[in-house]
């Protein structure tokens, strides 16, 4: 570790890091794109954090996989730089020992679920995993708002349950197949799903993908164009706990079998 770590997380109002009245102000609520004003003035050097809500869900733990939606946009003129809620897909970020910057660490672990965080940092340190400057100096200032969807351990799965596999007798023109009913709280198009799930690709049968050999669970918003071709129809209106086959169609056909671990609804 950087023996300047312990230092990056000062009060913003410390050591004349950053000029008085420099807080941006975030409003909008969880889940939903923020709406971020940045005023004018010197951000300082420093990387700051701050808790603008914390969430009731279970706290993110070292070791999780923690799965948050991303506002970053430069400090100088509030240009956007890059936004998972464009996308409609969370990032996922893997604690287990890979390289993760200090202040995504600092930002995302210890945060209860449905929390709101902001980070103001150069962007040396500010950009997390797979994130490159692109058109950054390492010295820009980056505002970073995160949205914590949760945490939960790599293997995460289906209580008392083996790994999904793809059934035997599961072809592209079958109907999707509930496996495993779920108990929980109801998944409905245009929500979070949190899933662990392994693809296969047709017809060799031979699986492809699989969110347990990257590392764990995938976060998503349920609607066309976000999940592959048959998800949303699948998955609309099961329960959390359920583990579903879903064949989908299309020039290169894909077989897939889904485990339903959360859902976290749409502001």
């Amino acid at each position: 570790m950087r023996s300047i770590w312990p230092a990056l997380f000062m009060l913003a109002t410390s050591c004349g890091v950053a000029d008085e009245g420099t807080q941006p102000v975030v409003t909008g609520s969880f889940g939903s794109k923020p709406v971020v004003a940045i005023p004018e003035g010197n951000p300082g050097h420093t990387p700051r954090i701050t808790v603008l809500s914390v969430g009731s869900g279970r706290r993110t733990v070292a070791g999780d996989v923690v799965l948050a939606d991303v506002d970053i946009r430069r400090w100088s003129g509030n240009e956007p730089y890059l936004s998972t809620h464009d996308g409609h897909q969370p990032t996922t970020v893997v604690f287990d020992g890979r390289q993760v910057s200090e202040t995504w660490r600092q930002s995302l672990i210890g945060r209860p679920a449905g929390s709101r965080v902001m980070l103001i940092s150069p962007a040396s340190d500010a950009l997390g995993p797979d994130l490159p400057l692109t058109g950054l100096a390492p010295a820009d200032t980056l505002v970073l708002v995160f949205d914590i969807l949760g945490g939960y351990p790599p293997d995460a799965r289906l209580v008392g349950r083996t790994l999904p596999v793809v059934p035997a007798d599961l072809t592209p023109s079958a109907r999707p197949r509930v496996l495993i009913d779920g108990s929980g709280p109801q998944v409905v198009a245009g929500a979070r799903i949190v899933v662990q799930y392994v693809a296969a690709s047709w017809p060799s049968r031979t699986v492809v993908d699989s969110s347990y050999r990257r590392g764990g669970p995938s976060a998503f918003t349920l609607e066309e164009g976000s999940v592959p071709a048959g998800w949303t129809d699948a998955l609309d209106g099961l329960r959390v706990g359920s583990r579903v086959a879903v064949p989908s169609p299309g020039p290169a056909p894909m077989l897939y079998v889904i485990d339903v671990l959360d859902t976290i609804a749409q502001a």
